[in-house]
């Protein structure tokens, strides 16, 4: 079964990262929709925002994270750990599959191997948040420290 950890000491510093991701994500979101509006949706053009390629859709999509990230990182409970959790799935598969088409007419979010490189960067660190920011009650997180520090003596106790 994983582990979790609960009310890790760090939690904030982790939200701050997933929050800043989202800041940059939005931020190249608004920049790529600027730049593409006027774009047909899934245009395979020449456009790149923040040293990353992009067109309407993958600017679009970009928004849309950069504000479920940023909401995320701003909830205290357990549902930015949640969201960064899926996140950061979301953001590696889509960079492996993403990466997969790259040269060819399926390539239909328009990356680039600089934007895959972005997305498995973000996705591992958004996976990374998501691990240590479970929120829990300070008796639950004591049995978790209690479990952790004694596996064994506690299981033949049961």
């Amino acid at each position: 079964m994983p582990h979790f950890p609960v009310n890790h000491p760090a939690r904030p510093v982790y939200r701050v990262l997933a929050g800043l991701v989202g800041l940059y994500i939005l931020v190249f979101g608004v920049w790529g929709v600027a730049l593409t509006a006027g774009d047909p949706l899934f245009d395979r053009g020449d456009n790149w925002a923040l040293g990353l390629r992009t067109n309407l859709a993958f600017s679009l999509a970009s928004v849309a994270f950069g504000i479920v990230l940023i909401i995320g990182a701003s909830r205290r409970g357990n549902l930015g750990h949640y969201m960064n959790l899926t996140a950061g799935v979301v953001f590696l598969v889509t960079s492996i599959l993403m990466m997969a088409v790259l040269q060819t007419e399926a390539n239909f979010l328009n990356f680039s191997m600089s934007t895959v490189i972005v997305s498995m960067l973000f996705g591992l660190l958004l996976l990374g948040t998501g691990l240590y920011d479970k929120v829990g009650t300070d008796e639950h997180a004591e049995e978790e420290r209690r479990l952790r520090h004694h596996p064994v003596s506690e299981a033949h106790g049961r």
